[in-house]
């Protein structure tokens, strides 16, 4: 949920309750005016009933509310003696209305010529029932007409407000540090973002540099390392060559030579992972993953013959995938390089090359493989003495790369799985 919505969200509950707080509060204060005012109204009839009374005295002999909106009727002194005035609310059917309707009823006690008489003054009131149905409405009205002012302001002035902190998003989607682009900051009188454009700003300059710095170093690193054990290599070979030497030496330098040209490939390896990591790769096309398959497949075919192994390619769809050829060349190489070396001989290795997927099974003398190792850097399944144990982690941070999804099941057989999404 964006920035605005939450807001509007906070905004519209903290909104519907202080709302309904101020009904209910509203409701019972305008009920308490209401009251005072028809108490009043009461009051005001009673003193002109009275009064009436006095000059038409045919008035006392009203007893029913039929013809009229007061009753009188004679009573003693003892009853009326610590008589008040009382208020109270009842019903009374109502012939335009053919119904029960609430009205306020006002009884008191008056003499008059030495007689005592009790009088009720009636008055109609409004409908407590209609009363919160149209406040309701009225509120209900008014939370939606403050929502929708809420939006409005939210899409207009606070979106206006907003926008360097949102274009300053934007432009951090898009930013590659590899591609060491400038980056626009959009100008503010807001002190928090031109405090947060000056942070970030800080931030992506020491970014960069240290890019640069470990790039520069993993490139130097890789030539200062590659440049020696090739001059080694090269001097061990010759030397290897002379005939006076033992077959003990021959040996003991075999194994010298064997294991510089396995730091050769570890060096390479890693340079490639860093590589990776630092999206050093970022050329990208069309590639056709079916004809690299094909062609790594024939490339293993010979070696694969040799431990007669059988390699078979079935496709069932075109796969284009927009990537570094490179890179994508370097995955299934590694993929189809691990199921051929780790593959029992006399088997055979199955690619499936479906919509959008590549399936690679092979058969193994080792059986499940461990999931959570699997892809780490230097695990090795078995202690072949020409594995750097980087192939698969390579494969991973390719497949990380380009959101493919990369996966390894065993059911009887090892089936790597890479899905493109």
């Amino acid at each position: 949920m964006k920035l605005l919505n939450y807001t509007t969200a906070y905004f519209s509950a903290i909104l519907l309750f202080a709302l309904t707080l101020f009904t209910v509060i509203f409701y019972f204060q305008m009920l308490d005016e209401i009251y005072d005012s028809l108490d009043d109204g009461l009051e005001n009839q009673k003193i002109l009933v009275i009064n009436k009374a006095k000059k038409d005295p045919t008035a006392l002999l009203k007893k029913e509310f039929e013809d009229g909106y007061y009753t009188i009727h004679p009573t003693t002194f003892s009853e009326i003696e610590h008589a008040k005035d009382s208020y109270r609310d009842t019903l009374m059917y109502m012939l335009n209305e053919k119904d029960f309707e609430p009205v306020r009823l006002l009884e008191t006690a008056f003499e008059q010529d030495g007689n005592y008489y009790k009088l009720k003054v009636i008055t109609s009131m409004v409908e407590e029932d209609d009363l919160i149905e149209d406040l309701l409405y009225s509120i209900l009205w008014l939370y939606l007409g403050l929502i929708f002012v809420i939006l409005l302001l939210n899409n207009w002035i606070l979106k206006r407000l907003w926008k360097p902190f949102y274009s300053l998003l934007a432009n951090l989607k898009t930013f590659r540090i590899e591609e060491e682009q400038a980056f626009h900051f959009e100008k503010t009188k807001v002190e928090e973002f031109q405090l947060l454009n000056t942070q970030v700003e800080k931030l992506l300059q020491k970014s960069t540099e240290s890019f640069r710095s470990q790039k520069q170093f993993i490139e130097n690193a890789s030539h200062e390392l590659q440049t020696p054990l090739a001059i080694s290599i090269n001097q061990l070979e010759l030397f290897l060559e002379k005939e006076e030497l033992s077959e003990e030496n021959l040996e003991k330098l075999a194994s010298v030579l064997e294991n510089l040209e396995r730091m050769t490939r570890l060096n390479q390896a890693l340079l490639l992972l860093s590589k990776i990591d630092n999206k050093q790769f970022v050329e990208e096309e069309s590639v056709s993953i079916n004809t690299i398959i094909e062609q790594i497949a024939l490339d293993f075919s010979d070696y694969a013959e040799h431990r007669n192994i059988k390699i078979e390619l079935t496709s069932k769809a075109s796969i284009a995938i927009a990537m570094n050829k490179d890179l994508a060349v370097i995955l299934f190489t590694n993929l189809i390089k691990n199921a051929v070396v780790h593959a029992k001989e006399n088997s055979t290795i199955n690619i499936f090359i479906e919509y959008q997927k590549v399936t690679i099974t092979n058969e193994a003398k080792h059986k499940q493989l461990d999931k959570n190792k699997l892809f780490k850097r230097f695990y090795k399944v078995n202690t072949h003495k020409n594995s750097t144990g980087l192939g698969l982690p390579i494969t991973k941070a390719i497949a990380d790369k380009y959101d493919f999804e990369l996966n390894y099941t065993y059911l009887s057989k090892h089936i790597f799985s890479l899905k493109f999404n």
